[in-house]
């Protein structure tokens, strides 16, 4: 399979470089990691320990059969638009967040799949990517149901070695991936602390108390989802990432925009037009956007 990599960041060159040892793959990033793989190509250290050799671009080719999307939230527009130029089969979302998927299946003429991935990935050398905890890729179409295309990619996603599952309950997965966000992200952006802190002690009740609150917005927006499944799923994922530093704390420890808008922040959007009380939540992705407009990136 010919695929594209929208957003070889850390997730999507870890993604990109498993594939590549099976597939045909295209990087889209940012210089200097892309200039670096094109000259010496992609190192994956940690759990996976392979140098492969992808192309590597700052804009996508003209043609793919997939295009793999990497890029955060608030970037999904501009990924939509660079795509839409291309000639593509089908188009992978693994963002964090809710609401990409039907943005770019608004921009693109082909089939638009979900999908979560549990693949633990830190990049902070270019041309390496370091492989932080094996986890697995689910995958199927957003709205539900079979999918021929999801099986297709499910497949190239297995030959590459990649634990894949394709499922037809992505609505729900979202939004359980959705609590766990809220639940992981925030806390540990806010408390400056790597997931295993999440186990226990207080910030565990904020945590878990989050990704309850996310599943009683799911469950007025119809997905079964209860409190205590949601609060499994987040001591589950703290647990089985326990040393990572989530994404959202990379961001602001970089001094970075995060993906609060498209997480909390669509929390608070839900849980205001079913008129749910979500004080942890709303506590959180308030101080999140407090922090970003003292950085600039807020209006």
């Amino acid at each position: 399979m010919n695929v594209v990599v929208f957003g070889a960041g850390s997730l999507g060159s870890l993604l990109g470089g498993l594939l590549a040892r099976e597939h045909a793959v295209t990087l889209v990033g940012r210089d200097p990691h892309m200039e670096t793989v094109r000259a010496e190509g992609l190192r994956i250290t940690g759990a996976v320990e392979e140098t492969v050799y992808p192309e590597a671009r700052t804009d996508p080719p003209a043609e793919a059969d997939l295009a793999l999307v990497c890029v955060k939230a608030f970037d999904t527009p501009k990924a939509a638009d660079a795509l839409a130029d291309v000639d593509l089969d089908c188009c992978l979302s693994v963002q964090n967040g809710m609401g990409n998927e039907n943005l770019l299946a608004e921009r693109l003429d082909v089939p638009v799949l979900a999908g979560t991935c549990t693949y633990g990935a830190l990049s902070s050398t270019p041309g390496v990517v370091r492989c932080t905890g094996i986890g697995e890729v689910v995958l199927g179409a957003r709205e539900g149901g079979h999918s021929a295309a999801a099986e297709t990619v499910g497949e190239a996603f297995e030959s590459a070695d990649i634990v894949t599952a394709v499922a037809e309950d992505m609505p729900r997965r979202l939004w359980e991936k959705l609590a766990v966000n809220a639940g992981i992200n925030a806390t540990t952006a806010l408390a400056r602390v790597d997931n295993g802190a999440l186990l226990d002690g207080d910030a565990n009740a904020v945590a878990t108390a989050a990704g309850r609150e996310v599943a009683r917005v799911a469950r007025a927006e119809g997905v079964d989802l209860s409190q205590a499944e949601a609060e499994r799923a987040v001591e589950r994922v703290a647990e089985a990432t326990a040393d990572n530093t989530s994404s959202m704390q990379q961001d602001v420890l970089a001094e970075r925009r995060t993906e609060v808008d498209a997480i909390g922040g669509y929390v608070l959007e839900r849980a205001d037009e079913r008129g749910i009380d979500v004080p942890v939540n709303a506590t959180m992705t308030r101080l999140l956007r407090a922090w970003e407009s003292g950085q600039g990136f807020r209006p």
